[in-house]
């Protein structure tokens, strides 16, 4: 594989930030019209989801389910909407252009940061907060 190569394809994601929601099915529609991440596939009947991926175009991903109200015996007890994640993107003028005209609530607008990213935040309809930038974090 040669190193022009390596950088067109995204890694694969070694850490998923996953999440829960009220209405998953509602969310995954809003994360993939909103801000761009793409539906790799999403398990369950009706309403409920059992397990859904979400990959970021850039690398990486999500995966969130519907909340389980049960007798205490959940696994993965989340609080939808109490979620929030850095995305990395090479270009947040254009998500925060998609995410303003898909109806996201802008909780931060577009600015450079103190240490030389471009970011933007803003908060989807379950509640959880998302912030893009260029950012890609500092080398091991």
């Amino acid at each position: 594989m040669t190193t022009e190569s390596v950088r067109r394809t995204p890694p694969a994601a070694q850490v998923w930030p996953t999440l829960r929601a009220r209405d998953a099915r509602a969310l995954i529609r809003f994360l993939v019209d909103a801000f761009g991440f793409e539906e790799t596939v999403v398990y369950g009947e009706g309403d409920t989801v059992e397990h859904a991926q979400l990959s970021w175009p850039e690398g990486g991903g999500i995966m969130l389910g519907s909340v389980r109200e049960t007798d205490g015996q959940d696994l993965w007890p989340l609080r939808p909407g109490s979620f929030g994640a850095y995305v990395v993107t090479a270009d947040p003028d254009a998500v925060h252009a998609r995410a303003k005209a898909a109806g996201a609530e802008i909780t931060t607008g577009l600015h450079e940061t103190d240490y030389g990213s471009r970011d933007f935040a803003a908060r989807d309809p379950e509640g959880n907060r998302w912030s893009f930038g260029t950012y890609p974090g500092e080398p091991r």
